[in-house]
């Protein structure tokens, strides 16, 4: 999602040299609109879950569109709709697919996953890439989270400007510009990827005031904000993939960072909202243990809970994690001292 790089926002963002390849935003804006207009659904699976899947001997090559874009299996001619294929095609985003039983066929180098009636474009499987956009099921408990965040009377003040740090495909943020249609959403990221894929992933579900934004950490994107949120990576990672490793104790560094450069830009009674997964060692939250001094001098009041009490878990056999008794994933509503 985000790494240490300094950066500027250049406000709308243009962006050039991405990996990801994309030729044309319009032909995968309109590949969206055809996903659509077939009643497309994917729920994203973790990638244990996915591999598992895909190892089934039937599920080698795709039969349909959750296949292709759910799945990112490969497919043969005449599998997708003719429309679809040649959308794929001239966004620069269909690749040949080595052999199969002396088959040749084509993958899609994009997903698209559903939350609810949005339709989010992200990484193909597997993500093994640095600059991977990631999209998972913390995706999907981070906007329930965020959305019954917006209900409550936690939330004191109208949202007129929010920012979403290291925004990755968009979910957060378009989910928060939906809710609150008036509010100028920033989609914060240093990935170029992830800010070409929120762009037009705002595009396609109608958040017409999200926008994309090259910065690390608040930097470069000026003023205060009603509510500053974020979903960060939070795992040690040995390869430090950018979409997975959080840093510092546990994983736990960067969310740490989030919250102290969040509570700087908020306004008096903005809230922030943070997602993200802590290392329990020996019945101690060592993340709530290192923001608790923070909370208590900026805050009048917070809510802290664990959404799940593990998740992750074969983390705990990685390096790094040898006094891990489990991963929670938690959530974070915090108000800025009036």
């Amino acid at each position: 999602m985000f790494a240490c790089a300094r950066s500027r926002c250049a406000l709308p963002v243009m962006l050039v040299n991405m990996t990801l390849n994309l030729r044309s935003p319009s032909a995968l804006s309109s590949l969206g609109r055809q996903l659509r207009s077939e009643d497309y659904r994917f729920i994203t699976v973790t990638p244990a879950t996915h591999r598992r899947v895909n190892r089934r001997a039937e599920n080698a090559w795709a039969h349909g569109l959750r296949d292709v874009f759910g799945w990112s299996r490969p497919y043969r001619e005449g599998v997708l709709p003719a429309e679809i294929d040649r959308l794929l095609e001239e966004a620069g985003l269909r690749e040949d697919a080595g052999q199969s039983a002396g088959e040749t066929g084509h993958r899609a180098c994009i997903r698209a996953s559903t939350i609810g009636r949005q339709l989010y474009f992200h990484s193909a499987f597997p993500t093994s890439d640095d600059d991977a956009v990631f999209f998972g099921p913390d995706t999907y408990r981070y906007v329930a989270a965020l959305k019954r965040s917006l209900a409550s009377p936690l939330l004191r003040r109208p949202v007129r400007r929010a920012v979403d740090i290291g925004c990755g495909a968009g979910p957060g943020a378009i989910e928060l510009a939906l809710c609150c249609p008036d509010a100028t959403v920033y989609g914060a990221d240093i990935n170029d990827d992830a800010l070409a894929l929120a762009g037009i992933n705002a595009e396609l579900n109608g958040a017409a005031k999200l926008i994309p934004c090259r910065s690390n950490l608040l930097d470069g994107v000026d003023g205060h904000f009603d509510v500053v949120m974020s979903n960060p990576p939070y795992i040690l990672d040995a390869d430090e993939l950018p979409y997975r490793h959080g840093g510092g104790e546990h994983g736990a560094g960067l969310s740490i960072d989030i919250v102290k450069a969040g509570l700087a830009r908020l306004l008096p009674g903005g809230s922030l909202l943070l997602y993200t997964g802590v290392a329990i060692v020996a019945g101690e939250d060592r993340f709530l243990s290192a923001i608790r001094p923070l909370l208590k001098e900026a805050c009048d009041d917070w809510l802290y809970e664990e959404l799940d009490p593990d998740i992750f878990g074969g983390q705990l056999e990685c390096e790094g994690y040898e006094q891990v008794e489990r991963i929670a994933a938690v959530w974070l509503h915090a108000v800025k001292r009036g």
